[in-house]
């Protein structure tokens, strides 16, 4: 649904005279129940916001939280129920209600003042052409975007863009501001940064926002109180949590709040808990490994395609050598050159895990995919199970934000031709059952012909986590793998990955921007200073037992010392940037 289209629409119910009774609720929703054909999507919802609130409502994907949204907004009628505000129905999209979307909708011919007086000009055309372009300048100033005034959308960031569409939402000066997940594309110091903006916006301008959000952190650090909206179909509200955390709030001194931590593990471990509810899904093992090696193996003292390592190899030093590591790519004039990542040096053991985080920019995934041998080394050398990397080769096996699957191909097909590639001379039965064991550990037993271009992201996700697996890889590299999924896949996917590894014990390196999945998986994070030159800051060592569940890690004493040194490394980072 375009965003356009609401901030541009013609003033009508936002001039119809408000109700001066003090007590009445500025947005009410009544039993509200919305289907789509025979899939009901809301069943009886209830809500009611004051004037000045900030509301976050957390839900998974597909629990009809844009539905939600946009019935408030206007774009949407509900089939039975009321919307309401202050008193009277909403029967169409106005200005009063601002609306920013996950997606940006920005006009790409238009600059950044243009796509903001777009709306203002259609809004409030009885004013002034002075007065109308000082009211556009003062909200694209408002998102510190002033310098950027005369850019087109192409040429600014996502977090930029998403700034232009704030900009343009608040232009129109709404009384209420609809949030639907409007940071969750960004990386997490763009996020971060975009969440205090819109907090000194809703302070300053009073205005009374809806935030939907799959962040549990975002949620507690924005908002008055924290609503569950269970996932869908008849998708209801959950109970309200209120956040009595005093403001202005603090990232870092979070850390520290045992009523932070206390909601946090409740709301945590609610969702957790629904989406238990929701997938009820268990794994069984029906199929046994064939006893065959894959050709990339050099250990032949392992009996089976699930290559978990001797306890004798398990610790096994300097397994993985990252040697003065550095990458120099030339400048867009080409007249010199820049260099990204700066010497990072790194000595992994066998079987460890090992997280990298850091900012945008800061190298990481440059230092992944030149392990992976897709991105050449300019300067120093990788060595592996003593061997130096000199190209990609199915030894790693590499799980992408977006995997790239062949749509046309089924979950079995996809994974198959790469184990064909590392078993060809295993037989075609025992290749199947190798296939058939990792689709089933990743909970895709029922969806082995299913094509991967009728998959959600989640399933399509699953068959590049198993089909890394399964070529029973040295060593695993895994860029930003749960990046583009909700709280709840993302989660599960989690859970799917340190179950299977806690199998095979096999070197692994997760680059995220995610302080607790880098605490969650790993054995130690290595932190890389921003960029350019960024070289490893800092290294955490992770001394949490395993298995590690979610749920575990939220009770253990130690987990909040980790979360808060990795936060601090991150914000010290931000300050010198």
């Amino acid at each position: 649904m375009p965003a356009t289209k609401l901030k541009v629409v013609a003033v009508n119910e936002a001039h119809e005279k408000p109700s001066n009774d003090p007590y009445l609720p500025l947005v009410e929703l009544k039993d509200v129940c919305i289907a789509y054909g025979e899939t009901s999507i809301l069943k009886n919802i209830n809500l009611t916001v004051k004037k000045g609130e900030f509301i976050a409502i957390v839900g998974f994907s597909g629990s009809g939280k844009t539905t939600l949204i946009s019935a408030i907004a206007g774009l949407i009628k509900a089939d039975s129920g009321e919307v309401l505000k202050q008193g009277k129905p909403i029967t169409a999209p106005g200005p009063d209600r601002g609306v920013v979307f996950q997606n940006y909708s920005l006009m790409p011919w238009l600059t950044v003042y243009e796509n903001v007086a777009l709306a203002v000009d259609e809004i409030f055309k009885h004013w002034p052409a002075a007065q109308r372009k000082a009211h556009t300048e003062k909200y694209v100033r408002m998102v510190n975007l002033g310098a950027a005034m005369t850019k087109k959308p192409a040429e600014l960031s996502g977090g930029m863009r998403q700034r232009v569409n704030v900009a343009r939402a608040l232009a129109a000066n709404p009384d209420i501001l609809l949030l639907d997940e409007p940071l969750s594309a960004l990386d997490a110091l763009t996020r971060g940064n975009l969440q205090d903006e819109i907090l000194q916006i809703w302070e300053q301008e009073k205005k009374t926002v809806i935030m939907i959000t799959n962040d549990v952190d975002e949620a507690i650090y924005m908002a008055d109180r924290v609503i569950a909206l269970n996932p869908g179909p008849n998708a209801t509200f959950g109970p309200d949590f209120p956040v009595n955390i005093a403001r202005p709030r603090d990232r870092t001194a979070l850390n520290h709040n045992e009523d932070f931590k206390k909601l946090r593990a409740e709301i945590t471990q609610y969702l957790m808990a629904i989406g238990m509810e929701k997938t009820g899904s268990s794994v069984t093992d029906i199929i046994t490994l064939p006893k065959v090696l894959p050709n990339t193996s050099n250990d032949w003292k392992i009996d089976s395609a699930l290559l978990k390592p001797g306890k004798e190899d398990l610790g096994k030093p300097r397994y993985l050598e990252f040697s003065q590591l550095s990458k120099i790519y030339p400048t867009p004039d080409g007249n010199s050159t820049v260099k990204v990542v700066d010497g990072f040096d790194l000595k992994m053991k066998k079987g460890e895990f090992v997280s990298i985080i850091g900012h945008s920019g800061c190298g990481k995934s440059t230092v992944l995919s030149m392990t992976a041998g897709l991105n050449s080394i300019s300067e120093g050398g990788i060595v592996l199970d003593n061997r130096e990397i000199d190209g990609a080769g199915p030894d790693r096996g590499v799980v992408f934000q977006a995997p790239s699957l062949f749509p046309w191909l089924t979950a079995f097909e996809n994974v198959t031709l790469g184990v064909d590639k590392v078993y060809p001379h295993a037989t075609k039965a025992e290749r199947n059952d190798i296939v058939e064991y990792y689709l089933n550990r990743v909970g895709l037993g029922d969806a082995l012909q299913k094509k991967a271009g009728d998959m959600s992201n989640g399933m399509r996700q699953r068959v590049g986590i198993a089909r890394a697996f399964a070529l029973s890889p040295k060593l695993l590299l895994l860029d930003e793998p749960f990046g583009m999924l909700d709280s709840l896949t993302r989660w599960e996917l989690q859970e799917v990955l340190m179950e299977v590894w806690e199998r095979t014990h096999v070197t692994a390196i997760v680059v995220t921007h995610d302080v607790d999945e880098a605490i969650l998986l790993a054995d130690r994070v290595v932190m890389m200073t921003n960029g350019p030159h960024a070289k490893i800051g800092k290294i955490e060592i992770i001394d949490l037992p395993r298995p590690r569940t979610r749920k575990a890690l939220l009770a253990h004493p130690d987990y909040y010392k980790y979360r808060e040194s990795l936060l601090t490394f991150l914000a010290e980072c931000d300050h010198t940037h």
